[in-house]
């Protein structure tokens, strides 16, 4: 898609082409045009100039006139505020959706969607005695029954405190995986983009900044200034290996090596998509011993940033195959001697794990 628009104060020059599968998210600080743009591919902004086509399928082209309404492009829409009927229950928000669904669309069904988001509990509910997850886990699953082509999800959990963040993620989590609907998620959450997306656009003052797989992405130091320096880290892959019932932790396995985590309920086997943060992150020149942080992971140092003008330093250690990323100081880099191909330990404590830096990914692959 090609799209331009100009505001008094604000002007968006977009072109980017997505990819009609899994979740991208458009990342960025407040103002960066993100919403706009989802607003302009749902045909819900008037003024928009340029070319969007999706899957053959031209929904604008301004040099020949030609604009698809809104109710003609099968998006479905999940806006910040769940925007449900307060004049019908659960049940009945529902049914509009699904009596009004796209016929070209992905089929996603009543019973499949009520299972897939818990909703069964809620169906006879009134909308205004639901909490702030359940209301947007009602409009999710409305969005859905329209059986669309594209799922725009526009910040839906930027109201919420983090214990209903957390209890809504996982249901986001699987949507494309139940239902094979491709997404556009819009966040300013470095957790959110990290557990949720595929691929990342970063976007500011209306235009693209950078854009490509969300692991990458968000590793990169230069983006560190939208990004931010407090939220940088690494996103790894880890398989599940082992339960310890005991202790309450799981053991997985990322790059041949072993990481303790608190316990998640996944089977062995499983893949899941883990977020070490830099900060969580230390480095040390020997194998410790006889400390109480329970994750070593060996490896060597491919880079080594130092901020000029401030006391920090960034790391960067291939552990195999996979990167790690450690905020230090710059006179543990002194210190210790830190340089490119140094072999070193980065430290990561057990705790450093939350649930909100924690995605599955399903079964290993040979």
């Amino acid at each position: 898609m090609t799209t331009r628009i100009g505001f008094r104060n604000f002007s968006l020059d977009f072109s980017h082409v997505f990819r009609m599968t899994g979740v991208t998210a458009l990342f960025g600080p407040s103002g960066a045009g993100k919403s706009t743009l989802l607003r302009i591919l749902a045909g819900l902004e008037d003024g928009a100039a340029g070319r969007i086509e999706f899957d053959g399928e031209v929904w604008l082209d301004s040099e020949a006139g030609r604009s698809v309404p809104a109710h003609r492009r099968g998006v479905g829409y999940v806006f910040q505020d769940a925007r449900l009927f307060t004049h019908l229950d659960v049940r009945q928000n529902l049914l509009f959706a699904h009596r009004r669904a796209n016929d070209s669309g992905n089929g996603a069904e009543f019973t499949e969607v009520v299972e897939a988001l818990d909703l069964e509990p809620l169906l006879e509910r009134e909308t205004e005695r639901l909490s702030g997850g359940e209301r947007q886990r009602v409009a999710i699953g409305r969005a859905l029954l329209t059986r669309p082509r594209l799922l725009l999800l526009d910040e839906p959990l930027a109201a919420m405190d983090a214990a209903r963040k957390g209890e809504i993620l996982p249901y986001i989590e699987r949507l494309h995986g139940e239902f094979g609907i491709p997404a556009i998620y819009v966040s300013h959450s470095v957790d959110e983009v990290a557990r949720l997306a595929d691929r990342m656009v970063v976007m500011t003052a209306g235009r693209v900044v950078a854009s490509g797989a969300a692991v990458e992405i968000l590793e990169r130091p230069d983006l560190q200034d939208i990004t931010g320096h407090f939220e940088a880290g690494a996103i790894i892959d880890a398989t599940v290996i082992h339960h310890d019932c005991d202790f309450r932790l799981t053991r997985v396995e990322f790059c041949g090596q072993p990481i303790l985590m608190p316990m998640v309920d996944l089977p062995i086997g499983d893949v899941v998509r883990l977020r070490i943060r830099a900060r969580d992150v230390a480095l040390a020149t020997r194998r410790p011993e006889s400390v109480s942080v329970r994750n070593v992971i060996e490896g060597a140092l491919t880079k080594v940033i130092e901020e000029k003008d401030t006391a920090f330093a960034e790391a960067f250690v291939d552990a195999g195959g996979g990167l790690l990323r450690a905020r230090i100081s710059r006179k543990a880099v002194a210190d210790l001697g830190l340089k490119p191909g140094l072999r070193v330990f980065a430290l990561v404590k057990s705790v450093s794990f939350d649930r909100r830096a924690l995605s599955r990914k399903g079964p290993a692959t040979l």
